[in-house]
């Protein structure tokens, strides 16, 4: 019978919290920034969350603004923070490694 292993992978951060290397970006990051964060585990919630700001840095290359991504998921800016309570706005933004808006760390307004 075949088994799984997930490993542990070291990460590099910068002195804000951002990964320092974007490509390294994985399911695997994002999994040890949670429990980094005090989040056990991720819900359907989180991932949705998660999923759009990826998919709008990869698409234009840059972080997305928060507006956007509330529209886009329909949460409100509590939602945010009842699933971030550690990071609150800036949280699902530096697990994407979103840092070159010179934006990014606005409130979710």
């Amino acid at each position: 019978m075949a088994t799984l292993q997930k490993e542990e992978r070291k990460f590099e951060l910068d002195q804000d919290g951002y990964l320092r290397d974007i490509d390294g970006w994985s399911v695997n990051f994002v999994e040890q920034y949670a429990a980094k964060e005090g989040i056990k585990e991720l819900n359907a919630d989180h991932w949705k969350l998660i999923a759009a700001i990826r998919f709008s840095y990869e698409k234009n290359g840059t972080a997305p603004l928060c507006r956007d991504i509330l529209n886009e998921t329909g949460f409100t800016k509590q939602a945010v923070y009842e699933m971030f309570p550690a990071g609150g706005h800036k949280a699902p933004i530096s697990w994407q490694a979103c840092r070159n808006r010179r934006n990014a760390n606005v409130h979710w307004a």
